[in-house]
């Protein structure tokens, strides 16, 4: 049987890092529901950088484009933020997209030695597909807030780890595996209610992005594009 493990938080990682793994990196609210959502319309590949300024590089060069957050808001000068919805438009089909955020794009370059997948609520039936037909142990990445656990990342983990565990296919003595299905179990199915007092759902709202978390935590599509690590860049798993 397979092992499952959930890292609730990015800096807790070394402890998960050893051996061939998958690793999914969970970013819910915002950055792989924004890497979902960007490769649902039509962007061609991702690269993920550390810094404002490597992002700033990549500005003005053809068929790219470049967004970047820090602390939940948007960088003045670059182009594009965290937003799903800045991307849900015909403008960024076929372009490379330049991405740098506080903890998605962190999570990803940390586990770049594994193979690497990007989770969310909008492509999670294709992330399940996918872990099914892999052979290897899985970890999900919840990238957290600056080392910090959060709900939101910890209750995606729980409603996948729920499900994998169903399938008899996997074997887990991780107490994080079983604190993300006891979340998962309390929250129920409305997870916006569930977090009205979460720090990042609030972090958000003052901020007027309610409408980014509403469609995060329950999108309006579903897609079925996996971005993969490949060489650095998240491109579209091709089956």
């Amino acid at each position: 049987m397979r092992r499952l493990n959930v890292c609730l938080t990015s800096d807790l990682f070394h402890h998960y890092d050893e051996g061939d793994k998958l690793v999914l990196v969970v970013d819910i609210l915002r950055a792989t529901s924004v890497i979902s959502t960007a490769f649902h319309y039509g962007i061609s590949e991702l690269i993920p950088v550390s810094s404002v300024e490597q992002a700033k590089q990549y500005m003005n060069k053809e068929g790219y484009i470049v967004a970047a957050e820090r602390n939940a808001e948007p960088i003045e000068g670059i182009p594009l933020g965290n937003s799903p919805f800045q991307y849900m438009n015909d403008d960024v089909n076929n372009k490379r997209l330049v991405l740098t955020t506080t903890n998605g794009t962190k999570s990803i370059k940390l586990a770049s030695k594994h193979e690497v997948i990007s989770a969310s609520f909008v492509n999670q039936d294709a992330v399940y597909n996918f872990i099914m037909k892999s052979k290897k142990d899985v970890v999900v990445l919840c990238s957290g807030w600056k080392g910090l656990v959060n709900m939101e990342d910890s209750i995606f983990a729980g409603i996948l780890s729920d499900k994998l565990l169903k399938t008899n296919e996997f074997q887990s003595q991780c107490d994080s595996v079983l604190a993300s299905v006891a979340i998962k179990r309390d929250a129920g199915n409305d997870l916006f209610s569930y977090l009205e007092d979460s720090a990042h759902r609030n972090r958000l709202k003052h901020l007027n992005m309610e409408a980014d978390t509403k469609f995060c935590l329950n999108p309006t599509f579903k897609s079925s594009i996996i971005p993969i690590l490949k060489n650095g860049k998240l491109i579209p798993y091709e089956k």
